[in-house]
Formats: C-alpha cells, sequence, structure tokens
C-alpha cells in the first residue's frame, strides 16, 4: 500500500427532509445564490418550490441557470459564469444529478479566471480558485456530489474532457432518497452502471496490499447488484433508494482507490467519446464498454484479480482464476442486461463511422489506463468487439 492522505471535506446530509437544513449551510458561505438546475422535473415534483421558498424565507437572493443537459455543454457553464459575474453570487447551488453538479463546479472553477474556462479541461491552465458550491442530489449515478472532479461537453469540438480540483468539493451535498423515486427506470439503471464502473475503474489496478480498499469495493458492488433489480419493480423502495444514494457518494470520493495510483480510468476515457458524438447516457455506454474491456485485458498476468473479483462480488466457486475470471465477466454483462442496459453499439444505434476520431480523442493526451496501457489501436479494437 503506498502512502497517501485522504480528505473528504464534503459535509453529507442524508434522509428524509433535509431541505430544511439548506439555508444555514448556504449562509456560512453567503446569501447570494446562483440555483443549477436542469429540466422541469424539480418544478413538477415540488422542489424547485420548496427550496426557493425556504431560501426567500432566509434571506437568501435566488438567480437562476436552467435547462443544464445530461452531458453538460460548454455553453450552460459559460452562461453561468456570466450570471455570477453580473450578480456577483457568491455561493453555487446544484441541484440535480451529476450534470447538474458538474456545470456548476465549472462554473465555480471559471468565475474567477480571466481565460475561457474550457482551458481546464485541455490542460492548458489548473484550477486555482473556486466559488463554493453546495448539492441537493436528485439522481445516484456520478458520485460528483462529494468529489472534486467536473465533465464538460463541447459540442464545437466534438469533445467531453474532465477535470478536477479540491476546490471543487461541495461544501455541502444534500441527499434525500425520496427525491429519486421518480427516476425512471433507464436512468436508474445507467446509475447503477455508473456506481459500479466508477468502483471498477479503482479496483482493477496493478496495485498490491489493498485488501481493506478492495473489500470496501467489493461491498459496494455487492450493493448495486442486490439493490439494483429491486428498484426495477419498486421505484419507491426507500431502503434500496437509500443504498445505491449511499453507494454513489462512496464509490467515487477518494476512499476506495486511497494508498493506490489514481485508477485505470481508460473505460471512462473511450466512453466520454461515445458521449461526444452521440450524447449516450454515460451509464449506458459503460454498460456496452466495461464487458468488452474486462475481456480485452484479461490475460494470466491479470486473471488472478478478475478471479477475486469473481469469487468475491459473485459468489464464482470455480478454482481455476482464467475460468472464473471469465464466468465473473459473463455475470457481469448479464445483470446489465437484467436491469434493461444496452449490451451492444449496435443495440444503442451506434456503427463504426466515427471510431477513428474517438480513437483519436481518447488518446489525445497518449496512452490511457493503467491496469493494462491501452494504444490507439486498442481502443479501436474495443470498439470493434463493441459492435
Amino acid at each position: 500500500m503506498k502512502n497517501f492522505t485522504f480528505e473528504s471535506p464534503t459535509k453529507i446530509i442524508f434522509g428524509k427532509n433535509r431541505i430544511h437544513d439548506l439555508a444555514a449551510e448556504i449562509l456560512a458561505y453567503g446569501n447570494r445564490v446562483l440555483m443549477v438546475y436542469g429540466g422541469q422535473s424539480i418544478q413538477q415534483n415540488g422542489l424547485y418550490t420548496q427550496i426557493t421558498e425556504h431560501l426567500k424565507e432566509n434571506d437568501i437572493s435566488v438567480f437562476e441557470l436552467a435547462g443544464v443537459q445530461p452531458n453538460p455543454r460548454l455553453e450552460s457553464v459559460r452562461a453561468g459564469i456570466e450570471l455570477c459575474k453580473t450578480y456577483e453570487v457568491d455561493f453555487i447551488l446544484a441541484v440535480g444529478g451529476g450534470s447538474v453538479i458538474d456545470c456548476s463546479k465549472a462554473i465555480a472553477a471559471g468565475v474567477t479566471y480571466s481565460g475561457d474556462v474550457w482551458d481546464f479541461f485541455i490542460r492548458k491552465a489548473k484550477i486555482e480558485n473556486a466559488l463554493p458550491i453546495g448539492s441537493v442530489l436528485t439522481l445516484a449515478a456520478t458520485g460528483s456530489e462529494m468529489n472534486g472532479g467536473t465533465v464538460i461537453s463541447n459540442p464545437e469540438t466534438s469533445e467531453k474532457r474532465p477535470a478536477g480540483s479540491d476546490l471543487l468539493k461541495p461544501k455541502f451535498s444534500i441527499l434525500d432518497p425520496t427525491l429519486t423515486f421518480t427516476v425512471n427506470k433507464y436512468l436508474t439503471s445507467a446509475g447503477v452502471v455508473d456506481v459500479m464502473s466508477h468502483i471498477f475503474e479503482q479496483y482493477f489496478t496493478p496495485d498490491q496490499g489493498t485488501t481493506l480498499q478492495d473489500h470496501i469495493a467489493e461491498a459496494i458492488l455487492k450493493t448495486c447488484i442486490q439493490y439494483g433489480p429491486v428498484l426495477m419493480d419498486d421505484p419507491e423502495n426507500y431502503e434500496a433508494r437509500s443504498n445505491i444514494m449511499w453507494a454513489s457518494s462512496l464509490a467515487l470520493n477518494g476512499l476506495t482507490v486511497t494508498g493506490k495510483m489514481y485508477g485505470d480510468w481508460a473505460t471512462h476515457y473511450i466512453e466520454h467519446e461515445l458521449s461526444a458524438y452521440y450524447d449516450l447516457t454515460h451509464g449506458a455506454g459503460l454498460a456496452i464498454l466495461f464487458p468488452v474491456w474486462m475481456n480485452y485485458v484479461l490475460d494470466e498476468k491479470r486473471a488472478f484479480k478478475f478471479a477475486a473479483y469473481a469469487r468475491n462480488v459473485w459468489g464464482v466457486t470455480i478454482e481455476n482464476d482464467m475460468e472464473a475470471a471469465l464466468e465473473g465477466i459473463a455475470k457481469t454483462k448479464a445483470f446489465f442486461k437484467e436491469i434493461g442496459m444496452p449490451a451492444s453499439l449496435g443495440e444503442a444505434n451506434i456503427d463504426d463511422s466515427k471510431f477513428d476520431s474517438m480513437v483519436e480523442g481518447a488518446c489525445k493526451f497518449g496512452p490511457i489506463g493503467m491496469f493494462r496501457k491501452l494504444n490507439k489501436e486498442d481502443v479501436k479494437n474495443i470498439l470493434t468487439s463493441a459492435l
């Protein structure tokens, strides 16, 4: 296990009716708030009215950026930055899922920066200052409510790029599982896959001696496998929503990667290309790609790790590591299909016409991955196998 420093400054406010804590948390940082949200769902379910009335009752001025899309766009980020500057906002409140939170983080980073915010995503500039943000989570998937990462799409260049800084970690996040009751089956399933994929990226690494971290990761995976199917039949099951919501936060708050390398992340880089070109739901793209990636990188050297995953997560009892690994991968693919995710690019109406451009984009900064380094040819092979 490597040396590490673990700090998780985000205050988690978990449970029913925790919106009542919102104003007190915001007032610790200011009283002029940009509220960022997506479509009309928070207006239809009453959350919008509940939040805005609560904030106004506490003398908090509210300005709004609405219409943030899945795979949040650079144009929304730029619009939010202008609103913050115009109204001298001192706090950003993200009300939504990972897309809204990611957009809010990018806005927070760009407000005090003299250049264009996209510079952070093309590695031209480093985030050195940011407005404080908080979140009210309405979709369990990305873990953005408890980490400093953000991913933004630039349709002008067909790019979807990550950026990050500890400065972007939310000061607090309100996690009320009841706010996810109305999330449809498709997005719920995609969220479960997203959570599992974050664990995969940090579990399948070359590191040794990280037994505790790996067992925590396996427990999160088993939780997703237990409760994901429950939500397909019973979307208002509070126990299931609670466990998936907390799993989402723990899967990407740095806990399971302590003492390790950063993680692999090759599959995420490849999926970002799919999302950039086809606006595919992130979790759906990961459901297609991860079993393909697993089979592609599996060899005698790495079989032991896949075998551990198969045995500890799926209960596979096969003694031979390679055979156990293959069984675990097969069960993973079957599970994704069981909860309604596509199993191939063809099912998502994606062909190979843009593969060359996607390969270039995925490897823009060189080979990707740590469990096994992937070059452009490898990425092309994985995409082709996913057809």
